[in-house]
């Protein structure tokens, strides 16, 4: 029996894993999962694409890693493979539990783990009566959220990623049209989901833990930090720089918490969790000496950017690689990198009692600058959580 990849097309972060299993001697079987009919009857199941079969390779398969990007195909895959007798890394329950923002905080909750304070309405803004009329619950949906949360809310897509419809209001006015455009969508199935907002400054946190079979959870010693001043939100996608941040033991300790919390009782898991540190005014420099830092950092990081549109990679992957390596290796060396990651570090450890997390994520991007920043290739505790439940 043995370890199947599962994905809808593969992308770096899929040939990272290939390429790091045929490091670590370990076989990969691959199983396409977008354009492919499977079919459930009569006792039996099929699984095939318009010109092959995969039935009986996913019958010699044991374990699956789920690398569907979508979260609702990450779903399916995971509940089906289950069915058919598989072991999944990560399992089902972790998945529906991850692919909704308040249902992830639930549990960290449940373990009195930080979180922001956070409201779900199960509301959507307005109803279509049988006779066509609309009715509009926009206003009731606000007064709800500033009852809870205050002034200043943050409203996110449930299932939402990459900072997509992430908004600010600042007022009542603000919230209403904010709430009139959360409309029911893939990333928002039901209702409204909102946070007070945190006062971080210009960083988050991107943490790893993970698990094999009969070893404790751990938690990567180093965090990508993302960092900018483009919006109040951090993210990589909207353009900003990434650091490597050293964690405190006490957010080691946290993060493996949350882990647990999500993880329960299954043997083998790999998370990414997105924290931020409530600093408030707490802060060793003035913004403008950051923003000045984050400018010179800028330039080194194009050179990255360019290689990573480097069409190479698709023809060949580890020669594209090796570029890729060569310039995060230029960007990490600069001096402005190194006066950043000093103040993130500082700050981190200085703030290290007002940490909030926020996410989790069951299927982190990561060959790029989690590997090249942080120092963790997750393809190895993916790849030795799967050969510890064989």
């Amino acid at each position: 029996m043995s370890i199947g990849l599962l994905y809808e097309r593969s992308e770096n972060d899929e040939n990272g894993i290939k390429l790091t299993a045929q490091e670590l001697g370990i076989d990969l079987t691959f199983i396409p999962f977008r354009k492919i009919a499977i079919s459930i009857g009569k006792g039996n199941y099929n699984v095939a694409s318009k010109g092959k079969n995969f039935t009986d390779t996913i019958k010699d398969i044991a374990v699956v890693l789920n690398r569907a990007q979508s979260k609702n195909r990450r779903v399916y895959a995971a509940h089906t493979m289950e069915v058919f007798g598989k072991k999944v890394i990560n399992p089902s329950s972790i998945e529906f539990a991850c692919y909704s923002k308040f249902r992830t905080l639930l549990q960290f909750w449940a373990l009195g783990l930080p979180i922001p304070k956070t409201t779900y309405v199960p509301c959507d803004p307005f109803d279509t009566t049988k006779d066509g009329r609309v009715i509009h619950n926009e206003p009731d949906i606000a007064d709800l959220l500033q009852q809870e949360i205050g002034s200043e809310v943050v409203i996110k897509p449930d299932a939402g990623t990459h900072g997509k419809g992430i908004v600010l209001s600042k007022n009542r006015q603000d919230l209403i049209t904010n709430v009139q455009q959360t409309t029911s969508s893939i990333i928002n199935p039901v209702g409204v989901v909102a946070q007070e907002l945190i006062q971080k400054w210009f960083y988050d946190l991107r943490i790893i833990v993970s698990k094999e079979k009969r070893k404790d959870p751990v938690c990567h010693p180093v965090a990508l930090a993302r960092a900018g001043f483009n919006d109040f939100r951090t993210n990589t996608f909207l353009g900003n720089l990434v650091f490597d941040a050293k964690l405190p033991l006490h957010i080691r300790e946290l993060a493996v918490k949350c882990g647990k919390a999500l993880g329960k009782e299954h043997d083998a898991w790999v998370f990414a969790l997105d924290a931020m540190m409530n600093v408030g005014e707490n802060k060793p420099v003035d913004d403008e000496t950051i923003k000045t830092e984050l400018q010179k950092a800028a330039a080194p990081f194009e050179a990255i950017k360019k290689v990573k549109q480097d069409e190479t990679r698709l023809r060949d992957f580890k020669t594209w690689n090796d570029k890729l390596e060569a310039a995060f290796k230029s960007y990490m060396s600069t001096e402005s990198y190194a006066k950043v990651k000093s103040v993130i570090e500082e700050n981190v450890e200085t703030n290290r009692l007002q940490i909030v997390f926020h996410e989790a994520n069951s299927c982190p991007e990561f060959w790029e600058q989690t590997r090249l920043i942080a120092g963790i290739n997750v393809a190895v505790p993916l790849l030795k959580g799967a050969q510890s439940i064989l």
